[in-house]
């Protein structure tokens, strides 16, 4: 058995980050805050992707990327308004998702609309 190391590699990368991000937020609750909003996942989507694509699904997959972007930008936007109201994590996190699918729901409506 062969190990598809293209598609292994992202797993791995991701896993390193996160104990990352683990081991820094001890020393800085804002430079945890800088790796976890990086553009990490991103770039390991592409790379997952990019292997077996043609330019016009890149070019695809990565508008996706782009207006789904609006959707997480939502639920940060909710979990911070939740935190600053003295939320408990589960009912912060929950309303973060629930802000996610109304926006993701609003935007697929929205593109299915106008043709993007």
């Amino acid at each position: 058995m062969e190990i598809a190391w293209g598609k292994v590699a992202p797993v791995i990368v991701s896993i390193i980050i996160i104990i990352a991000i683990a081991i820094i937020r001890e020393y800085s609750k804002t430079f945890a805050a800088i790796a976890v909003t990086m553009p990490i996942n991103l770039p390991l989507g592409i790379w997952l992707v990019y292997g077996s694509s043609t330019k016009a699904e890149m070019e695809q997959f990565t508008r996706s990327l782009a207006f789904n972007l609006v959707p997480t930008f939502a639920f940060v936007v909710i979990a911070w308004l939740a935190a600053r109201a003295g939320w408990k994590l589960i009912p912060m996190v929950v309303a973060g998702y629930a802000g996610w699918g109304v926006g993701l729901f609003l935007l697929m409506l929205l593109r299915r609309a106008i043709g993007v």
